[in-house]
């Protein structure tokens, strides 16, 4: 089994989650057409790992790519999006896609997204072999982002988390949960979590989204997601995590009160859209792990931690307020 991207901790830091030391570790031009390569999925495949990346072309249109590395740091983008064939239905309109996530369940790759269907939608399809790709229905009427899967079933239905949300950028946002018998009809819709009060944890405060398909550990299910607040130059995206109830991951056990990983290396505080660290992937190994995530929309990072600290970390930060059930 190739070995995920790992960097240790520099000296002197103390942090929970640590920047690789060569980051960014996709540049905005890395394919021809793009503007910007951000906001982007990754998974084991084969003996190296594959990807679903963001890439914004430079007439600034949504899109997704296919890609495939040796070692999860050096990328080569197939240079044209992804074409899509019919699922499950033969309803595959998509006026753009953005910001996708993948996952392995059972049989194939998962791959869900932000899908232009009048307004912006859950997109769901999958693939074999990240060569050929089918398009199933959208999970949800519009509007809706951050659809991100668990990687296996929950008491024998798939699971999804998402944002509800408005057709603009939403100043608003809560995290729920739907479930699915067959990928096709999803409900059972249940709030997870919503924006803290602003005295009690401000980075978080205007709305939050899931991020990398979560993690289970031996105390739950460990999620990352992105927080935003509302500040006088606009808005700041930074990384948190919680651990959800294994069999209930509506039930919030924990939640960070400080954020784990905020903007602050130049490419984070300056880009396209400035002061943005937005997860999308996580591989672990053992104990490491290594999150990808998108630069100030305009690049992808990578960073690391150790899971057994993030969760620490998470429960000695811990926000107690009062979390939906």
């Amino acid at each position: 089994m190739t070995h995920i991207p790992f960097e240790n901790r520099p000296a002197g830091c103390s942090d929970p989650l640590w920047r690789y030391s060569k980051n960014p570790i996709i540049d905005r031009y890395h394919i021809p057409s793009s503007n910007s390569i951000f906001n982007s999925a990754v998974v084991r495949f084969g003996d190296g790992f594959a990807g679903v990346f963001r890439c914004d072309n430079k007439a600034v249109q949504m899109n997704i790519f296919a890609g495939f590395s040796k070692d999860g740091i050096n990328w080569d983008i197939n240079p044209e999006p992804i074409q899509f064939e019919a699922g499950n239905t033969d309803m595959i309109v998509s006026e753009y896609k953005y910001d996708p996530r993948v996952t392995w369940i059972e049989d194939r790759y998962w791959i869900t997204w932000c899908n232009g269907y009048n307004g912006p939608t859950i997109g769901i399809g999958y693939t074999f072999d990240f060569k050929k790709f089918y398009q199933c229905e959208n999970a949800f009427l519009p509007f809706n982002r951050n659809g991100v899967l668990f990687p296996q079933k929950i008491n024998g239905k798939y699971a999804l988390l998402s944002r509800p949300s408005d057709n603009g950028h939403t100043p608003f946002g809560d995290i729920f949960v739907s479930y699915s018998p067959d990928m096709k009809y999803w409900g059972e819709h249940r709030c997870v979590m919503r924006p803290t009060p602003f005295e009690e944890s401000a980075w978080q405060c205007t709305k939050i989204g899931a991020g990398p398909i979560p993690i289970l550990t031996d105390e739950g299910w460990l999620l990352f997601y992105h927080g935003v607040i509302t500040t006088c130059n606009g808005y700041r995206y930074s990384m948190g995590a919680a651990i959800l109830d294994r069999d209930n991951p509506a039930k919030v056990l924990y939640r960070s009160r400080y954020y784990l990983l905020g903007p602050a290396a130049p490419y984070e505080l300056q880009g396209d859209v400035p002061n943005v660290v937005f997860p999308c992937a996580a591989l672990n190994e053992g104990n490491k792990v290594c999150v990808y995530y998108g630069a100030a929309d305009t690049v992808t990072g990578l960073a690391f931690g150790y899971i057994d600290e993030i969760i620490d970390f998470v429960k000695q930060h811990h926000y107690n307020g009062n979390l939906p059930k």
